[in-house]
């Protein structure tokens, strides 16, 4: 492992052991960040991350705000706005949240709002009218101290970039482009779960297991959660930012004798799992467009061509191919192409959420949606718990990939910082916006056995059934259902892009450790300072994990199904290193949750142990070697290979992380 340096005033493990980098002039980071931009600390800096959020959560206050305006609400759209509306302005609400939170980060002051508007004024003259109109008092003295102070001060806090330094004091030197803002590594996270994509690839798994009830609350329970998980993650992430992500935290996390064997297993599972993920996302693009062209053609009962799996698996080629010509492009390219993809995302869930139920002939009541509990499964379970717990698939599935801003922090710059942001805003942002999508969909639902009959139009595919009978019931014709279809697939296009992009940057850190065979090969750059060799590997690897779905769907599905428990188990190794091995010596970045972190991480934990044994109990019964769930089998056959591999191989030579730096 690399010895620690200077950063920040605060102290880093090294090796797994404690080593206190003390900082010059004394003060810690913050104290010295606030000195460079003219001020002495004169305020007691005690507040935790917990303390500084209950200050802002305490003045938003929802009880306040719904309780005063609630008859405006009423009066102004009633239910539909007020239902409809939130999501809509919690969504635009936390983008105006997430600049802001970007700029609080290059200038962490007291005056904020002013001093802010002060220091980005791109005009000498008018920065003291800027900080005055912003701050509504008599700042001249601020807007003139904030350009005549010395350039060195601004050089040190607009030019060193933490997130660079800090990966030098872990060890490797910088070899991706660091060009990624907050806004572009929270976008990669936001493509990649991308609600459009999960909750319409598995709407059929949430009605088929208790239905709206299920999908309308188990969506909360699922997001409530997965929180825990992304709040642990992103608090060990300020303080490993580096591609590896979840494999080397686990390796610093877990102390120098069980470093190699712990990273071995953690980054197996992860990158695995992402491929899975890679490979689910792009087939389920395929057969999507198996069913646009299907209902295009005249629909299931009319004649529609239905495209044969070798059609399908072609398709999933195709896809796969053209993703990774995207992801040869510089980084400058792909941080467009994400930001796009997160506002398509966005943007697609409110057409749809609105348009569909207004669209719809007949709409189902409030009542239905909020407490109908589907038992018609047609699977032979008939506890209550069980169908809910099997339904919570559909949310889980979803609420995945967030991994991918911390996979993205060699290349984000302020990565300590951002690197959270963007896990935590992606998760946050996805809840909100997905719940919308789902209240708005099942607002469209009538006849659940019909969407779900494989004799209907859309050939048991129940979201495209919705689409297309919500238009044709209207206006006789489903060319609107159809199009509607295409905002979705356009989602889970980008969906697969920002997939393919996490996975080269995984196995590019990966191979950069030694982790892979032929890792001397998959971790080379380009002259555009990306990981091609490593791009084309993951898209190769996604490919061949759809072949199975040729002769065998069972097959392919106990494949796929290591993109949700593979991968939660990657999220949570690293986690359990935190609050027990790690628990006494660990010391955070910038981004902590103080001493609710060892609380969060074991909620975070026990989920994960949770569902990786609920999704493994079987979905339908009697039990047969056809409808046996393969999960466990598909989880455990990994386990055992990349154990078995580790026994009589990697032992031997595998060394954890290792630093790149010359000399």
């Amino acid at each position: 492992m690399a010895e620690e340096g200077q950063r920040g005033g605060y102290s880093r493990i090294a090796g797994g052991d404690e080593e206190v980098a003390a900082a010059s002039g004394g003060g810690d980071y913050d104290e010295r960040k606030l000195r460079l931009l003219g001020y002495e600390p004169q305020l007691k800096r005690n507040l935790s991350l917990l303390s500084n959020f209950a200050v802002s959560f305490s003045i938003v206050s929802v009880l306040t705000g719904i309780t005063t305006l609630y008859g405006t609400g009423l009066q102004f759209g009633g239910p539909a706005t007020m239902v409809y509306g939130w999501p809509i302005a919690g969504t635009f609400t936390l983008i105006v949240g997430l600049a802001m939170a970007e700029i609080c980060s290059a200038y962490p002051t007291s005056g904020g709002l002013y001093f802010w508007s002060a220091r980005l004024c791109s005009h000498r003259q008018w920065g003291p009218f800027a900080s005055w109109l912003t701050g509504c008092k008599p700042l001249n003295s601020v807007g003139a101290m904030t350009w005549n102070k010395a350039t060195s001060a601004d050089s040190a806090v607009d030019v060193d970039d933490t997130g660079h330094a800090r990966l030098r004091e872990l060890g490797y030197k910088q070899e991706l482009k660091r060009d990624l803002s907050v806004l572009s590594n929270f976008a990669f996270s936001f493509s990649i779960i991308s609600v459009l994509t999960g909750i319409t690839t598995l709407y059929n798994t949430g009605l088929t297991f208790g239905g709206p009830a299920t999908m309308t609350f188990g969506w909360f329970v699922a997001g409530a959660f997965t929180m825990t998980v992304g709040l642990s993650m992103a608090e060990i992430c300020s303080s490993f930012p580096t591609s590896g992500g979840l494999y080397y935290w686990s390796a610093r996390l877990s102390g120098k004798r069980w470093a190699p064997f712990a990273s071995w297993i953690t980054g197996w599972f992860n990158i695995v799992g992402q491929w899975a993920v890679t490979t689910s996302v792009d087939f389920s693009l395929a057969q999507l467009i198996q069913v646009i062209i299907l209902l295009s053609t005249g629909g299931n009962n009319g004649g529609g061509y239905l495209a044969s799996k070798y059609v399908v698996i072609a398709f999933h080629a195709a896809i796969l191919l053209s993703h990774a010509v995207i992801n040869s492009l510089p980084i400058t390219w792909l941080s467009f192409f994400g930001q796009f993809a997160a506002a398509w995302n966005m943007l697609g869930v409110f057409v749809l959420m609105i348009a569909v139920p207004t669209v719809a002939t007949e709409r189902a009541s409030a009542k239905f949606v909020f407490t109908h509990f589907n038992t018609e499964n047609n699977a032979g379970i008939h506890s209550n718990f069980y169908i809910f717990v099997l339904g919570l698939l559909m949310s889980q599935y979803t609420l995945t990939g967030y991994d991918a801003s911390a996979h993205m922090t060699e290349e984000t710059k302020n990565a300590d910082r951002n690197g959270p942001i963007g896990i935590i805003s992606a998760i946050g942002i996805s809840i909100i916006v997905g719940w919308g999508y789902i209240l708005g969909i099942t607002f469209a639902v009538k006849d659940i056995p019909y969407l779900l009959s494989p004799d209907n139009e859309a050939g048991g595919y129940a979201i495209a059934e919705v689409f297309y009978l919500a238009f044709k019931s209207r206006y006789g014709s489903g060319i609107g259902g159809i199009i509607c279809l295409g905002i979705v697939a356009v989602a889970i296009y980008f969906c697969g892009m920002s997939s393919v992009t996490s996975n080269s940057r995984m196995a590019y850190a990966f191979s950069r450790d030694g982790a892979m065979p032929l890792s001397s090969v998959w971790h080379k750059v380009n002259k555009h300072e990306v990981p091609i060799n490593a791009v084309w590997l993951s898209a190769f690897i996604s490919l061949c994990m759809a072949l199975p779905s040729l002769g065998s769907l069972v097959a392919f599905q106990a494949m796929v199904s290591i993109a949700t428990i593979g991968l939660y188990i990657a999220y949570a190794l690293p986690i359990l290193f935190r609050v027990t091995l790690a628990r006494k010596h660990f010391v955070p970045g910038p981004f902590n949750l103080g001493r609710c972190g060892v609380a969060v991480g074991w909620a975070a934990v026990l989920w994960v142990a949770t569902i990786t044994v609920l999704f493994s109990l079987p979905v339908t019964y009697p039990v047969t070697k056809d409808t046996l769930n393969y999960t466990p089998v598909a989880v455990g056959g990994l386990f055992l290979l990349v154990l078995s591999s580790w026994l009589v191989s990697a032992r031997h030579w595998f060394k954890g992380p290792v630093t790149n730096l010359d000399g």
